[in-house]
């Protein structure tokens, strides 16, 4: 693993990383924005500061951290933060959602774009694939951490809560999962579509350690991931409650479930881009 990056630099390339998302959207006029941008403090604060993984990527892993990305229609952050690791080109993210490009709308294997173990994107898979890793991780008796990203939208999936069940049944305890809640999804607001309630209720009656954070917020990104480590090897799986705005860092896509799948035209891409300082160069 790289050396850890400090506050002020995390938040540096996650400009950067917002920065790389709203253009590679505009460039192919598809794809999501406001999911990608909520959740951009997150992946950094992951790849840069809290996991041990290596860019040189093999599918084994042994000793290192998994992650896997539930939600995968935020594939541009993803594949933007991959890049800034080291697992492949940055030039590359200007292929995204192109003809034979790697870099598809949804994460896929077949490419063998590395950094990416699952193909995903078919909501509320995520769960279990990262339960189906941490039993593995537990037979070949390495305590590593394993990761795993959802959205609240996605927690009205069954398969969801039937993973939720096994985790904790199965001492699952260090799996170590993270909730985008930004009230948000694709048709409109949670509470209107189908209101999720009290997710911290559900999951502390299904046997989790639960922790709530901020999920735009560096300093208190680290913290939550710091507490969360600090409960593992507990007997429980960690659910990390995260609050978030949707379209983080550009004003105008701020709060609103009309930017989860929509990009912005050329005025709307100068005017975030001038609310995003360029930290690393744009590819």
């Amino acid at each position: 693993m790289a050396e850890k990056k400090s506050v002020a630099e995390l938040k540096a390339i996650a400009s950067q990383v917002r920065r790389d998302i709203v253009r590679m959207v505009h460039s192919c006029q598809s794809g999501h924005p406001g999911g990608s941008l909520g959740c951009t403090d997150f992946f950094v604060a992951l790849y840069f500061h809290e996991m041990n993984h290596d860019p040189k990527f093999n599918m084994d892993a042994k000793g290192e951290d998994l992650f896997f990305l539930s939600n995968g229609h935020i594939s541009p952050v993803f594949y933007s933060v991959l890049a800034h690791s080291g697992y492949f080109p940055v030039k590359e993210l200007a292929t995204f959602r192109k003809i034979n490009s790697r870099l598809q709308g949804h994460p896929a294997t077949h490419e063998h774009l590395p950094g990416i173990r699952i193909a995903s994107g078919s909501l509320g898979q995520g769960l279990s694939v990262a339960i189906g890793a941490a039993e593995a991780k537990r037979l070949n008796k390495d305590d590593s951490y394993v990761y795993v990203l959802m959205g609240d939208g996605e927690q009205q999936e069954g398969q969801v809560w039937e993973a939720a069940m096994y985790a904790p049944n199965h001492k699952l305890d260090h799996l170590i999962a993270t909730i985008d809640w930004n009230g948000q999804q694709i048709d409109g607001p949670t509470a209107k579509i189908n209101d999720l309630r009290d997710l911290r209720a559900k999951y502390e009656a299904f046997g989790w350690e639960v922790i709530e954070s901020n999920g735009n917020d560096m300093a208190g990104i680290l913290a939550a991931l710091q507490k969360a480590k600090s409960l593992a090897g507990k007997g429980k799986p960690i659910m990390n409650l995260m609050k978030t705005e949707m379209g983080a860092g550009v004003d105008f896509m701020m709060g609103s479930h009309k930017w989860h799948g929509v990009a912005p035209n050329d005025e709307q891409l100068a005017e975030a881009l001038g609310q995003l300082e360029e930290t690393l160069g744009d590819y």
